[in-house]
């Protein structure tokens, strides 16, 4: 397998580098305006809940995924850089794809355990309180990924 991807040209590579930003900010901005609205406009609120739940669980495992295999091309792509001269080895493109994995991490695999803690009257926050972090994390990841996007179709 190791041997396969070493045949792959650096060129596959780089159109990947440019088309996996987009490709992510397309799926978290179809989860945040269409999905999750849709399911709290059919369904009882209780549903909805569980449907959103489940959303942003698949969301924050796709994230995780995206956002390491987008650091090891940023990576790959500044070493190459580096190696010509053009720069450094740690790139802006590594920082956004860290802050993505970051907001992905304390965004839902910190904040969701609290929640669940918050809806049986534990905890020092509300389910309310957690849920706006949550989503201003969320947020925050929207537009790091834009920004990834923004660098990928722009600087390659």
């Amino acid at each position: 397998m190791a041997t396969g991807l070493r045949k792959l040209s650096p060129a596959f590579f780089r159109r990947l580098a440019v088309a996996l930003p987009g490709i992510w900010l397309g799926a978290l901005l179809s989860l945040a305006l269409l999905a999750t609205p849709a399911g709290f406009a059919l369904l009882a609120q209780a549903d909805a809940g569980r449907l959103a739940a489940r959303l942003l669980q698949q969301e924050a495992a796709l994230s995780l995924f995206l956002g390491a295999l987008v650091l090891v091309l940023e990576r790959q792509q500044a070493r190459l850089g580096a190696e010509s001269g053009a720069g450094s080895q740690f790139s802006a493109g590594m920082v956004l794809a860290l802050g993505t994995l970051g907001c992905t991490v304390v965004g839902y695999y910190v904040l969701q355990p609290l929640m669940v803690q918050a809806r049986a009257g534990q905890g020092a926050l509300s389910f309310a309180q957690l849920h706006l972090i949550s989503g201003g994390f969320f947020a925050v990841k929207i537009v790091l990924v834009a920004a990834l996007a923004w660098r990928a179709v722009t600087s390659r």
